[in-house]
């Protein structure tokens, strides 16, 4: 089931990479950011300042033009800074990625995607790099804790792979990476539940990509990209997207179980599933008002017919009493 494209342009995107340097070099310093002005106070104390009836007019034509500013800006696209032209994320829902593409892991042993999709246990993967100096950390960070406040573990209702952009990046270089993460999550089987795999060819990584919709690139010695989540099913289909560096431990909770079809988790997590449908706009998952609705009918329906059970018992009852 392909759904219509939507197109993730720019935030949550950051200039994260590294230069293309030998492992061991000197780590860049971390990238600067430009903050925005929210704006600015006009601050009134000169002693001949003007009475209220003079500053009416004035203010009220600064209001309306400031209206009319903010919604003619909110009619027309702004236009991405060259940096980031090309790169963000067009949602391929429903499509199949290549599970044919090969990898290396940590121990350099060259592995198939389709080894790590069993046909019962969903996946979540990332595309980071471990010489990012910042939001792939971010992001990896925001990833592990919110797993690590739910009940379920890498490794027993689902799997987890971290994939490297760096065609450079080495096996060693990722399994330092996976270590440290391993080391505080300290949970039994992780270590085979979540895989980092890396590659030299750098066309590999390029049709994993563009079959997720993950557009990148390389600039200035550091890689551009999105900070991005993909939930996919047992099957190696795309069944959410989930954005930023921060997540919900319930949103990834329920989106593992949705992708799953329902089938590893418990009859909680199920009933849950059902009274729960994932925003789009916030990205997360909300209550859903009509299955609500259904549900408080059908719980109507057995009150108002266990009352009426009860009341023609009691009836009964005092009739055989009275004969």
């Amino acid at each position: 089931m392909n759904s219509l494209p939507i197109d993730h342009p720019a935030p949550p995107v950051a200039k994260s990479g590294r230069s293309r340097r030998r492992v061991g070099q000197a780590e860049r310093s971390p990238t600067k950011y430009a903050r925005n002005n929210g704006g600015a106070a006009l601050r009134l104390s000169h002693p001949n300042f003007p009475n209220r009836n003079e500053l009416c007019w004035p203010v009220a034509a600064l209001i309306v033009a400031l209206f009319c500013a903010a919604a003619a800006r909110a009619e027309r696209a702004e236009p991405l800074p060259d940096a980031l032209k090309g790169v963000g994320v067009t949602e391929h829902l429903g499509d199949k990625i290549p599970l044919d593409l090969r990898f290396k892991d940590t121990d350099g042993r060259w592995v198939e995607l389709n080894q790590f999709f069993d046909g019962r246990r969903p996946v979540l993967l990332t595309l980071n790099y471990s010489n990012c100096p910042m939001l792939c950390g971010l992001q990896l960070n925001g990833v592990f804790d919110a797993l690590g406040k739910m009940p379920w573990d890498i490794g027993d209702r689902f799997q987890m792979i971290t994939v490297g952009i760096d065609p450079l990046e080495t096996p060693e270089r990722a399994g330092m990476t996976k270590q440290k993460y391993l080391q505080e999550y300290r949970r039994a089987g992780a270590a085979e539940g979540w895989r980092f795999l890396t590659t030299p060819r750098e066309e590999d990584i390029k049709k994993l990509a563009d079959s997720l919709g993950f557009r990148y690139r390389f600039e200035g010695g550091e890689y551009l990209h999105a900070a991005v989540t993909f939930i996919l099913t047992p099957d190696g289909r795309i069944s959410r997207y989930l954005y930023g560096v921060e997540y919900d431990p319930q949103t990834f909770r329920l989106s593992l179980l949705e992708a799953a079809d329902g089938k590893i988790g418990t009859t909680v997590d199920r009933f849950l599933l059902f009274c729960f449908h994932y925003d789009a706009a916030k990205g997360r998952y909300g209550p859903a008002a009509f299955r609500l609705m259904q549900l408080g009918g059908g719980l109507t329906v057995l009150i108002v017919g266990g009352a009426i059970l009860i009341l023609r018992r009691r009836e009964k009852r005092k009739r055989k009493e009275a004969a």
